[in-house]
């Protein structure tokens, strides 16, 4: 009994010190939410209130009006889904390459591979790569914003580490029934990697739209930019001081990432938990 009780009693501290810590995490975004339905008047008044007082939307409005928050969210959109898919599908068949084939070299490859998640590459690579696109003429075009992203190391990493879960066996088995290695891929890997695909995808559509740095670059017209520079321009316009207004614009920015996230949270969760984690 005296053991029951201590699991019981275990159960509710670390479910509190979760939920506490939940808490900690989301204070910014449930602030930032209450904010953006404030006047601003609202937002300056002392002592602060922690609710508004009634559900403004015009905040919304002027966000969304301010920096043309329709066309940015478009070119993010594009963007981002273009990377998403490009370092997916690329990452599928290195991934694949690497732990389903062995070539003289294969490891000193895959040990470069890996070095490079600990590099800043977009710091290193950052005016070569700008250089390129100017010769190519792709400057303040989707092609600069995308082409450098295509591929990645980290979708390689976890795809690679995800295969090599999978039973030999069933490779053999395909072999046997006449299967190729790029049907064994498309007909078996693809479908068995349903979840860790679907957490790859959210990773690289995350990181794609919040790229900075690179598309401040590579854009020098309104019509080109993205929402993360969008949210510096309305820090800029008349509403700098207007911080419901700004919170209203980084909580629509923020809303896609949220969405899609939720829309495959259960792939993305299994995706995480079992790659790497040899059976």
């Amino acid at each position: 009994m005296k053991r029951r009780q201590k699991k019981l009693i275990r159960t509710i501290l670390v479910e509190a010190a979760l939920i506490v810590i939940a808490f900690i995490v989301l204070m910014p975004i449930l602030l930032a939410l209450t904010m953006s339905f404030k006047t601003s008047a609202e937002v300056f008044k002392y002592p602060p209130s922690i609710f508004p007082n009634s559900f403004y939307l015009g905040n919304y409005v002027q966000a969304f009006k301010s920096v043309h928050m329709g066309r940015l969210m478009i070119n993010s959109t594009i963007m981002a889904l273009i990377i998403m898919g490009g370092k997916t599908i690329f990452g599928i068949f290195s991934g694949y390459a690497f732990s389903n084939f062995k070539f003289k070299g294969s490891a000193v490859l895959f040990a470069l591979l890996f070095i490079t998640l600990f590099m800043p590459a977009e710091m290193i690579m950052i005016v070569p790569l700008f250089e390129m696109m100017k010769k190519f003429h792709w400057i303040n075009t989707y092609w600069a914003l995308t082409m450098p992203f295509l591929a990645s190391a980290t979708s390689t990493f976890l795809m690679r580490q995800h295969f090599m879960t999978v039973p030999k066996e069933l490779e053999d088995a395909a072999k046997i029934d006449g299967t190729g290695a790029m049907g064994f891929l498309f007909r078996i890997l693809v479908p068995l990697s349903k979840s860790t695909i679907g957490g790859v995808a959210v990773i690289n559509f995350v990181y794609a739209w919040n790229l900075y740095l690179w598309p401040l670059i590579v854009t020098n017209s309104d019509e080109m930019k993205t929402v993360q520079i969008g949210l510096r321009m309305l820090m800029n316009v008349e509403s700098a001081n207007d911080w419901g207004v700004i919170m209203a614009g980084t909580l629509m920015i923020l809303a896609p990432s949220l969405v899609l996230f939720f829309a495959i949270q259960k792939l993305f969760v299994q995706g995480i938990i079992t790659t790497g984690l040899k059976e």
